[in-house]
């Protein structure tokens, strides 16, 4: 399905970092970054021109071959890797920000992941994540077609322990991202950071 929606000279859900991750990582310390699901790489390519080092995660092969075209039209550079989330493990101790933009998987496998996620960032790493929620059925401007692949903020604060919350919202907000992702979309944000060793 992945392989065929990007399939398109377009870029589907534009080329211009998601609203939240922008806003989000102005005060994330520079360094490694993970990207999960990450398609034709608008945010990994914007991470890169903020200075990180950027590893982005996708099962489609087509898509991260568009996200390897926009880092060369934006002068930056990007790791790409062809896997699919059932099957990928997050390196622990590793990353200094995870990156979480509409990834929509189903809960066994997001669970693990968000379990990865903490394991995986180091002390003072931070998690940046949107998705849909449930009430996102009602608006039918993008997203999963069932509710069991959205998310909500209790399960995420719950599937994410052992992270420091700054931000944990479940709002409604205008998503203009492309021709998939476009008018009203009920979201929840996740801005967390993994505790400093010295309580920081």
């Amino acid at each position: 399905m992945w392989d065929e929606r990007y399939t398109s000279d377009e870029y589907v859900y534009g080329t211009e970092p998601n609203e939240f991750l922008r806003a989000a990582v102005a005060n994330v310390r520079r360094g490694r970054a993970l990207c999960l699901g990450e398609g034709e790489g608008r945010n990994a390519v914007f991470l890169a021109q903020q200075g990180f080092e950027v590893l982005a995660v996708d099962s489609s092969a087509v898509g991260l071959q568009k996200a390897g075209r926009l880092a060369t039209d934006r002068g930056v550079h990007i790791e790409t890797l062809v896997a699919d989330l059932a099957d990928y493990t997050i390196e622990p101790d590793a990353w200094d920000l995870i990156v979480s933009i509409f990834c929509h998987v189903p809960p066994a496998i997001r669970r693990r992941l968000h379990a990865e996620v903490v394991t995986g960032l180091r002390p003072g790493g931070v998690f940046i994540l949107e998705a849909y929620t449930p009430a996102q059925l009602e608006w039918g401007t993008g997203g999963p077609p069932t509710a069991e692949l959205m998310m909500t903020r209790d399960a995420l604060v719950e599937e994410l322990d052992g992270l420091e919350f700054e931000e944990a919202v479940e709002r409604e907000r205008d998503v203009i991202e492309g021709q998939f992702h476009t008018g009203r979309g009920a979201v929840v944000q996740i801005l967390a950071h993994k505790p400093r060793q010295d309580g920081g």
